[in-house]
């Protein structure tokens, strides 16, 4: 037998140079029996890159199982001493004598084994630098900053006082009267509101961590994070409430020029500004403001675009389907590109990207778009992993296609038709998302459970909060049953109620966040899984062939 390097194909370059690397051997090389196989820098630079996360799992897995030798040690002397001190005997001496003497304790194999491992990542993988080998092997966690919290309280407070101001001067203005609200309502507030749901996301996503933390769950582990380049649950907050004093700055700003007589057409260069400042600040390749966060964001939204031709990993669909939460988010995207873009806001006709021909279609595109990179990813799991549930997950994703692009299509040509057409399909999608988001994600309504209708396995204690938080999962699914009813009401009311809706979806979407990781979470106790499997690039081959 002999060994052959095989990188898997994990990305669209790997594949590309799995499949160059097989034609160069057959087409150009045509190596003959013996004559060894030909390898390329790029594959070497991939094998060395998995040996040496394989180091790192297998030395961190090592020292789970030294910790665990010792927790256990620790317990069984404390349960020795509670026994003594209840029966009022001497008897931990006699039991502590013989747990000591045996080898899961007494045997320091797993510490010679990490002392090898360390020795071989410190001499292949670090130059012989010691230091440089354990900033891999046992990263350091960074410590909470008493100054993170200051700042979320200080900008907490500013958010609160500049809103309370924006909403005062807005009164006082007759900014949402008949004559000016549908001017500012089409220019200014796709951009404010795209910034004011992200920032809710991000509340939301601070919220999650907070209670993952709070109860245990693992998401580094599940999620692949650096523990200490990973978000904690107060830099969330500080992004968020940075962001939104950020947004709500601006539009005081806008308001009082907008009030005081500057040109529309220069005033609403503003919501741009603070766009692209947004955009620039995301892909600043300097080291501030949470880089390898902000990186990572950008990997992950590759991935996702580029469906199906990379390898879905768990933190890639999680935020997949944040993107089907958002799909309001990416439709204020796409009118505020078109308003800045094609020009408009230099002569204030917010009508001219509405009328093309091209927005109405992109904006199918942009709705069918974040369902559509999820069903993809549901394709390349069922081609890695031959299971049918996600053939499954997959129709689930296309029932919600349909059903967005009929409520769209119900919003541009209202007809009794297309009623019918959306309460159909939109009612298929919802029992079918239900289904899915109680069973498939959230393990939950097992009739043989101990718990009824739940699961056997529950974090949180009071199984009241599982059966209200079905309830409210099941209310705000069915919140698109509004679209369909036509209110004759003013355009303020209408983008509020549209605003609203969007809201309580991203509320949906964080609710959701912690039951799936929970159960998540709990399959992977269930089945002892405690660090990555490592693939390694390597083949066994017949040396004949």
């Amino acid at each position: 037998m002999a060994m052959r390097i095989d990188i898997p194909a994990t990305t669209p370059t790997r594949t590309i140079a799995a499949v160059t690397s097989m034609l160069w051997e057959d087409l150009v090389n045509n190596p003959k029996k013996g004559g060894g196989e030909y390898i390329n820098r790029k594959k070497i630079q991939c094998a060395e890159k998995m040996i040496r996360g394989a180091f790192v799992e297998l030395y961190r897995g090592l020292g789970l199982l030294k910790t665990y030798s010792s927790l256990n040690m620790v317990a069984f002397t404390k349960i020795l001493k509670k026994f003594d001190k209840v029966a009022n005997q001497k008897a931990s001496t006699s039991y502590l004598k013989v747990v000591k003497r045996s080898n899961f304790i007494s045997s320091d194999k797993v510490v010679r084994l990490m002392d090898e491992v360390e020795s071989l990542f410190t001499q292949h993988f670090a130059a012989n630098d010691r230091k440089k080998a354990m900033k891999f092997l046992k990263p350091q966690h960074n410590k909470d900053s008493h100054m993170v919290t200051f700042f979320v309280g200080l900008f907490t407070g500013s958010f609160v006082t500049l809103f309370s101001v924006y909403a005062i001067l807005a009164h006082l203005s007759g900014m949402f009267s008949p004559g000016i609200e549908a001017s500012y309502m089409e220019t200014v507030y796709p951009v404010f509101s795209m910034f004011a749901l992200l920032s809710l996301h991000l509340f939301m996503y601070g919220c999650n961590l907070f209670m993952w933390k709070s109860t245990r769950i693992n998401y580094n582990f599940i999620f692949e994070f650096q523990s200490s380049t990973s978000l904690k649950y107060r830099d969330a907050f500080l992004i968020c409430t940075c962001l939104m004093t950020s947004v709500v700055g601006a539009m005081v700003i806008h308001l009082i020029l907008l009030s005081t007589g500057f040109p529309p057409h220069q005033v609403d260069l503003i919501p741009g500004i603070l766009f692209l400042c947004f955009v620039v600040l995301l892909i600043c390749p300097l080291n501030i403001f949470y880089r390898p966060t902000r990186f990572s964001f950008l990997r992950v939204i590759r991935n996702i675009v580029c469906s199906p031709f990379y390898k879905v990993l768990m933190v890639d669909f999680f935020m997949a389907d944040q993107l089907t939460s958002q799909i309001p988010l990416l439709r204020h995207m796409e009118s505020a590109a078109c308003y800045f873009t094609a020009g408009s806001f230099k002569t204030h006709r917010y009508e001219t990207c509405k009328s093309g021909k091209m927005y109405r279609e992109l904006a199918y595109v942009i709705s069918f778009a974040p369902y559509y990179w999820r069903a993809m990813q549901c394709v390349r799991r069922w081609f890695d992993e031959c299971n049918v549930d996600h053939l499954a997950n997959l129709g689930k994703y296309v029932s919600a296609m349909v059903a967005a692009g009929a409520r769209l299509t119900y919003a541009r040509q209202p007809s009794q038709f297309w009623m019918i057409v959306v309460l159909a399909t939109s009612l298929f999608a919802t029992v079918y998302q239900l289904y899915w988001d109680f069973v498939k994600d959230w393990g939950l309504f097992n009739p043989k459970s101990r718990n009824p209708w739940l699961r056997d396995d529950l974090i949180l204690k009071n199984r009241g909060i599982y059966y209200g938080s079905i309830a409210l999962n099941f209310v705000l699914r069915v919140a698109w049953v509004e679209t369909v009813m036509r209110y004759n009401i003013g355009i303020f009311e209408s983008r509020l109620i549209d605003f609203l809706l969007a809201s309580l979806e991203v509320i949906r979407r964080g609710h959701w966040n912690y039951y799936r990781l929970e159960n998540e979470h709990l399959n992977n106790v269930g089945k002892f899984r405690a660090v990555k499997t490592v693939p390694l690039p390597f083949r066994e081959t017949d040396s004949d062939g």
